[in-house]
């Protein structure tokens, strides 16, 4: 099979997000970027619920579809895989307004964590070499972006 022909599997389009995962400088960046726009219409038709059910519902598939393409590709968490930051983007964007600046920051925010990968998202990271575990240190790394996001939101209410 031709590489080009393997790029339209489902599991391949899932992974990569329609082919971002493929652009050769800072993949996971760009999936962040990706998953900006979708964050901001799932929220603006449907609500903060809407996003959050899109978000776990992208978990799961994620999840099947990272762990299938990681065994046909002998590589768990390789870095064409970048359905995890869509779900960690989302994440970080759930509880929040869809506003340009708010988004900006938890955007920030969460590139920061999951490059980072504070604890437990770095034993994660290390131990876990499966799909779900490509999806969950996006998830813990998300959390973290996501209790900074809503903090500075407090703190410039307050001001």
């Amino acid at each position: 099979m031709h590489n080009w022909q393997k790029f339209w599997r489902p599991t391949n389009l899932i992974v990569t997000c329609f082919g971002v995962g493929l652009i050769p400088k800072a993949p996971g960046t760009w999936g962040s970027i990706f998953a900006l726009p979708f964050a901001w219409l799932l929220t603006s038709y449907g609500g903060q619920i809407l996003l959050a059910a899109a978000t776990g519902f992208i978990f799961v598939i994620g999840c099947l579809a990272a762990h299938n393409y990681g065994i046909e590709n002998n590589n768990a968490d390789a870095p064409e895989i970048v359905v995890d930051e869509v779900v960690g983007q989302w994440l970080t964007l759930v509880l929040v307004p869809p506003e340009f600046i708010v988004y900006l920051a938890g955007f920030i925010l969460f590139r920061i964590a999951d490059i980072v990968k504070p604890w437990p998202a770095n034993l994660v990271d290390s131990k876990m070499k499966s799909g779900f575990g490509v999806m969950l240190d996006d998830v813990i790394a998300a959390i973290y972006a996501s209790i900074f996001l809503l903090m500075g939101l407090h703190i410039s209410s307050i001001t």
